[in-house]
């Protein structure tokens, strides 16, 4: 198989698999806090295709990966729905739950340091899977710094009503155009170097671990 092909296969085979980690944390975290919604409708699984967009997930993704179109798009996994349903603990629960789908990605990233690590791998006849790997904690970082952006509908905007940092009107505001403006943002340079800096210091951990399990 050509090289190209394998590692973009590869990267796209990673990114459902976090994708929907990601997404089963929130509805693993919403039925832990007893919000029926998410178990209702069958996202409380590990099928990684049970959480994922044919659009936001695949078809982005893939042109992505193997065309290189020159400008960043945007993907997303199929959202989790929840209901809230206790009115004493909501904030809380949205909290926990938000957080719970960027915490599913680190701990995959801990999971990919440790194999890297313990698994005595050769570098040259074993050199994709150190890379399938490496690729994963990398991956993984990212979404755990993009996801945790205030922009919606992204993890880090529905952390940042709940703390009282947006009105909800504000929110309601900014999620009518939060697409487009992660659209614009994903394709600024300094954009780019200030997300790419601060994922270095998410992986800067994991390959520390990896190191010192090696």
């Amino acid at each position: 198989m050509d090289a190209h092909l394998r590692d973009g296969l590869l990267q796209l085979i990673l990114l459902i698999i976090s994708v929907g980690l990601h997404e089963f944390g929130h509805a693993w975290v919403a039925d832990l806090r007893g919000d029926p919604l998410p178990r209702f409708q069958g996202r409380v699984t590990l099928n990684p295709f049970a959480h994922a967009d044919p659009i936001g997930t695949i078809a982005i993704p893939a042109v992505m990966i193997f065309l290189n179109p020159g400008v960043g798009l945007v993907g997303w996994g199929k959202p989790v729905q929840v209901s809230l349903p206790n009115p004493r603990t909501r904030r809380m629960d949205d909290i926990c739950i938000t957080l719970a789908g960027p915490a599913m990605n680190l701990l995959l990233c801990f999971v990919f340091a440790v194999i890297g690590g313990l698994g005595n791998f050769d570098p040259h006849s074993q050199k994709v899977v150190l890379n399938f790997l490496w690729t994963g904690i990398v991956m993984n970082a990212s979404l755990v710094v993009f996801n945790l952006l205030p922009v919606p509908p992204l993890d880090g905007s529905r952390v940042a009503l709940r703390l009282g940092l947006y009105s909800e009107e504000m929110f309601l505001t900014l999620a009518r155009w939060g697409f487009v403006i992660l659209l614009v943002l994903v394709n600024l340079p300094p954009f780019q170097l200030a997300m790419g800096y601060v994922r270095e210091i998410v992986i800067w951990p994991w390959a520390c671990l990896w190191q010192l399990l090696s």
